[in-house]
């Protein structure tokens, strides 16, 4: 075995080697050669090379999301950290377990004049669990804090920040270890499994006659199926799901905004909630976060071992714990109550969806109309990846078959990150991965694509709208040359010289015909990675978009 010659980075490897850390996303550089030496010369650890630090970290990002484990980006001292921040902010507010490693100058060489030198100490202090900056020697308080830093990022699903100075030579190595790191183990455990003053709860639920559900970001298999025939059956209930919910029941409604777009305040009254019951991650749907905040409902209960955001100004009470536990507690206990807010909705519900049939069959090519056509064509089993802004707003509007698990950065909601994400995904996953993206994400990203590990069955939509099509639908639209240059993004810029530099079959539709054929095309190759760009008309898109909600009524 061949490990680096300074035992501060021996430390950090043997820890992370001790702790089940598998994954690591190396970004060349000279300052970090010490951690790359041991990490890449030992086999305990998978090592991946990602020359750009903000798509080393997306990718990474995408690894974690998908193994549930804790994942490692190693970069070099300087403004190579910052590029990891937008990743680390996304794994923040997302729950993914990220070690950052970062090699430092020694404090001596700080703000002296000295190259590649920042201030690197707690420089991710706001969006980050733990931050372990280590002094130059190995130590037993280095150990310490490296452990800790492991299991804080574990218990807590959060990003972590390891800083470790580092003094030339940087590349000298030995094949003996010259340290015995310490090794801890945290016994601690996140939640409780059973309610707290479970009566007070359970009377409130069992007199409340509108109780909604509301799913956010969400494991695919991760609620119990009784519990899922339980609000399905319950009279009462009326369960929301997301399209990142990965929660599918057909008496769930899985189009919030296809329900409550057309409501008017009478509408609104009607579906008010007495109880409110969130669980998961972040919600796409503005249009319910502005109803709930409206028509607040008495009692907001929040379930998350970690966190609860009050997203409604609502919130009366979190419950940390897992969902599975507090339903199993609490639904034992709970009758259903005679109410008829299921079936009234559910009426509703049912009608908008005939109307949204009629509706699609009508319309033009548009990214309407695509969005229908491409995730019609999924295939099932498969994961889908979706990049923000308007691809994930048009897949909340499309029923996809519950077989094929969901999945967005929606912790910042940022266009930065989705594609590196989606690679790292589906490096991550044993399942067929597909990205659908626009054009806006997927060239800002670009760099995402300079990427060795990419399998050769993985697919890129590209919905090409000609600029930033999500500017055109929110208010304030107007077209101007201001709007067009400082909003939209108006580009005439297409994927196919990228796909050819990066090795990559490349499809391009332009009507309903060339897309049912390239859709084809696309699933057949899976000699290389596949780009399908699909090139809607960009002044239509909004115009098709709004009259569906019209239509509605």
């Amino acid at each position: 075995m061949i490990y680096p010659k300074i035992p501060l980075a021996q430390s950090i490897i043997e820890i992370c080697s001790a702790k089940g850390i598998h994954n690591i996303i190396i970004s060349p550089g000279s300052r970090n050669a010490p951690l790359t030496i041991g990490f890449a010369q030992n086999s305990n650890f998978k090592c991946y090379s990602i020359a750009d630090e903000r798509c080393a970290a997306f990718f990474a990002l995408g690894i974690a999301q998908q193994t549930k484990k804790p994942t490692a980006i190693v970069c070099t001292s300087g403004s190579a950290l910052l590029n990891y921040y937008p990743a680390v902010a996304e794994a923040f507010y997302s729950q993914i377990t990220l070690i950052v490693i970062s090699a430092d100058r020694p404090q001596n060489k700080i703000d002296i004049g000295d190259g590649q030198t920042i201030r690197q100490q707690n420089v991710f202090q706001n969006h980050s669990v733990f931050n372990a900056n280590l002094t130059e020697e190995a130590s037993d308080e280095n150990d310490l804090k490296i452990n800790e830093a492991i299991e804080t990022a574990i218990l807590q699903k959060g990003p972590v920040h390891i800083n470790a100075p580092f003094e030339e030579p940087l590349y000298e190595t030995t094949d003996v270890l010259s340290i015995k790191p310490e090794i801890t183990n945290s016994d601690e455990i996140i939640g409780t499994k059973s309610i707290e003053n479970v009566a007070d709860f359970v009377s409130i639920w069992n007199s409340a006659k509108r109780k909604l559900v509301l799913v956010g970001v969400n494991e695919g298999d991760s609620i119990e199926q009784k519990t899922i025939e339980n609000f399905a059956n319950d009279p009462s209930i009326v369960v929301l799901t997301e399209t990142t919910s990965n929660l599918h029941h057909p008496n769930f409604i899985n189009s919030i905004d296809t329900l409550i777009t057309p409501f008017d305040d009478a509408d609104f009254k009607e579906f008010e909630p007495e109880i409110l019951v969130t669980f998961g991650g972040m919600v796409v749907s503005k249009r319910i976060k502005g109803f709930l905040r409206k028509y607040k409902p008495q009692h907001h209960w929040h379930i998350d071992t970690l966190r609860a955001y009050d997203t409604f100004n609502a919130l009366t009470k979190h419950f940390a714990m897992q969902p599975n536990d507090f339903f199993n507690d609490l639904l034992t206990k709970t009758a259903f109550a005679e109410s008829d807010y299921f079936k009234q909705i559910n009426e509703v519900y049912q009608l908008r969806k005939i109307k949204k049939q009629k509706y699609l069959d009508k319309i033009p090519f548009s990214d309407f109309k695509v969005f229908e056509k491409v995730i019609a064509s999924l295939p099932k089993n498969s994961q889908l990846q979706i990049s923000n802004s308007s691809p994930i707003r048009y897949a909340q509007l499309i029923d996809i078959d519950s077989s094929i698990e969901v999945f967005c950065n929606r912790g910042t909601s940022g266009i930065d990150g989705s594609t590196s994400t989606a690679i790292g995904a589906a490096v991550g996953s044993q399942k067929q991965t597909v990205f659908i993206t626009g054009d806006i994400s997927f060239l800002y990203d670009s760099n995402a694509l300079w990427n060795a590990y990419i399998p050769k069955d993985f697919k890129i939509i590209l919905i090409n709208n000609g600029g930033g099509g999500i500017f055109r639908i929110l208010p304030g639209h107007e077209e101007k040359p201001v709007f067009n240059t400082y909003f939209e993004t108006s580009h005439h810029l297409t994927a196919e010289h990228l796909a050819k530099m990066y090795q990559m079959n490349y499809f391009t539709a332009t009507d309903t015909d060339s897309l049912e054929k390239s859709i084809r095309l696309l699933y057949e190759k899976n000699d290389a990675p596949n780009i399908l760009e699909i090139f809607t008309p960009t002044s239509e898109n909004d115009i098709i978009l709004k009259q569906y909600f019209k239509e509605l009524i």
